[in-house]
């Protein structure tokens, strides 16, 4: 065992006996920020994760994912113990035992948290750590960085909502893709890469059975010396087949994204149907070159897909609208 694995055990010890202390809900929130929050010591160990030894980072991503999961499974246990504790500290509340009782239902995860959780799972045993990137964006990363500029047609493909004044230097916006975050992480880490990102996107376009204004995507990037386009479709098949079982069919056809040649969409054939999940392709050379590496040494391949399809062809849903109606009759079947 490494030592960072060794650390990381310690440290999900140390949470554990620090959570059976706390008799106040309060504490519990600050138990939470403290461990398992955005800027938590598990937190802090996937953001370096680039500096721990090439062959050890798979297995320490893992970890962490395990330990955290873990971490929010306790949390919850604690904050329904100490709920209970309120209510046995209040004895002088008369309660009709000749009464029917009251039945209690329990609550679940969103369709679209479990989908993303199933990604997020498989891309980590393909070797892609999770990382999180910001909903309000630049237009410098969200578009001129990715090699889309003001006059580029391509940007009616992103029509989005302007957070403040489309002549300010540098406005902000609700971001169109989590692509902003390949330009971002490539600003400040080496390779090899390998990152995975979620989040939400906003895209200011008519709904419809398969297209929504806001969406959940997951990006991923992978950066590194000979990296092919072999590698980027034996990937997604691995993820396909991880995802949807052994008799998913892949289809890739050619597609246009300005920051990646060639580029691709593929669609999924599942439940006897085709739907299309993600859009994809290799690394445009500029986008490896404005980050201060060579192309013709470096290499790599990208892809931003859709949960919300992805959740269309798990449970065979037919319409994408389902999932934010917020109707009981179709949440509760999951």
């Amino acid at each position: 065992m490494s030592s960072m694995q060794e650390q990381l055990k310690n440290l999900k010890d140390e949470a554990i006996i620090a959570l059976n202390e706390i008799n106040n809900k309060d504490s519990v929130m600050q138990w939470r920020s403290k461990y398992i929050g955005r800027t938590s010591k598990l937190a802090s160990v996937l953001k370096n994760l680039k500096d721990i030894p090439q062959e050890q980072r798979k297995d320490v991503g893992q970890l962490v994912n395990a330990i955290k999961k873990d971490l929010e499974s306790a949390y919850l246990q604690r904050i329904d113990d100490l709920n209970n504790l309120d209510i046995d500290t209040h004895p002088s509340v008369e309660i009709d035992i000749s009464l029917p009782g009251m039945p209690s239902r329990n609550g679940g995860l969103h369709p679209i948290t479990t989908a993303l959780n199933k990604t997020l799972d498989v891309l980590s045993k393909l070797g892609f750590s999770s990382i999180e990137g910001p909903e309000a964006e630049t237009s410098k990363y969200n578009f001129d960085s990715l090699r889309i500029p003001d006059d580029h047609p391509a940007r009616d493909m992103w029509d989005t909502f302007w957070l403040n004044a489309s002549d300010a230097d540098d406005p902000l916006l609700l971001r169109t893709h989590t692509s902003p975050m390949q330009i971002r992480f490539l600003e400040e880490n080496d390779p090899p890469i390998r990152i995975a990102v979620p989040g939400k996107c906003y895209r200011y376009e008519a709904t419809d059975a398969t297209h929504e204004w806001m969406m959940h995507q997951v990006e991923i990037l992978a950066i590194d010396k000979n990296i092919s386009i072999s590698n980027l479709k034996g990937t997604l098949q691995s993820f396909a087949y991880e995802m949807f079982g052994l008799d998913a069919k892949i289809m890739l056809r050619n597609s246009y994204f300005p920051f990646v040649e060639p580029g691709v969409e593929m669609a999924v054939f599942f439940r006897g149907q085709w739907l299309e999940v993600m859009g994809a392709g290799m690394v445009h050379p500029d986008i490896i070159k404005a980050a201060g590496y060579d192309p013709s040494v470096y290499t790599g391949f990208a892809a931003g897909m859709g949960i919300e399809r992805i959740a269309m062809l798990l449970w065979d849903i037919e319409d994408i609208r389902y999932f934010y109606q917020n109707d009981l009759r179709f949440l509760n079947k999951f």
